[in-house]
Order: structure tokens, then C-alpha cells, then sequence
């Protein structure tokens, strides 16, 4: 992993959340050229800057990092969702995820 992937996965996580460049800087509490540098490679977050951001979108350092799976923002806002779910709608639900994988193959 090198420090172009941290600035990919940051435009990902931007782009998702239909966010500008200037747009994520401020709601960081940044000047509003801040995710700009970033990009231009002329800085890295720090690391307390990067929990942070991982904080704002709403996922897990782990999440973020994880090259092989990368939750996208729907599918986060989708687990969370799941976790209140009661037993009985969990079973269905689950069903329901199932039948639509069988289709997909």
C-alpha cells in the first residue's frame, strides 16, 4: 500500500458522498484548499487527521484500508441498518440477500 492509495480512497469516499474537493475541506474544518494539497500530493493526512476522516464518512480505519473489500458509503449505511434489526427481520432480510446473490450467478 503507498500513499497514492490514501488519496484515491479519500476521491472515492468524496465522490460517493457527492462532496467537492472544497466542499470536504470545510467540513473537515480546513482552509478550502486542504483535500486539494492532499490530491496534488503535496501532503498526507496525519494520522489523527485520517481517523478523522475515516470518522466523518462513517467507517472504520480497517474499512478504509481494506484494498480487497472497500465498503462503499450505501453499502455502510446498509450494515448499519442491519445491526437494528430484530432477529425475525434479520432472518428475512438475510432470505432476501440470499435469493438476489443466487440470481447474480
Amino acid at each position: 500500500m503507498d500513499e497514492q492509495f490514501i488519496r484515491d480512497r479519500i476521491a472515492q469516499l468524496r465522490i460517493q458522498k457527492g462532496l467537492s474537493e472544497r466542499q470536504l475541506s470545510m467540513e473537515l474544518g480546513h482552509n478550502p484548499s486542504y483535500i486539494n494539497g492532499i490530491m496534488n500530493k503535496a501532503q498526507l493526512p496525519s494520522a489523527a487527521e485520517l481517523l478523522y476522516i475515516c470518522e466523518y464518512f462513517g467507517i472504520t480505519p480497517q474499512e478504509f484500508f481494506d484494498e480487497e473489500r472497500q465498503t462503499t458509503l450505501l453499502q455502510k449505511q446498509a450494515i448499519d441498518a442491519i445491526y437494528e434489526l430484530s432477529e425475525e427481520d434479520l432472518v428475512h432480510v438475510t432470505a432476501i440477500l440470499e435469493r438476489l446473490r443466487s440470481k447474480k450467478r
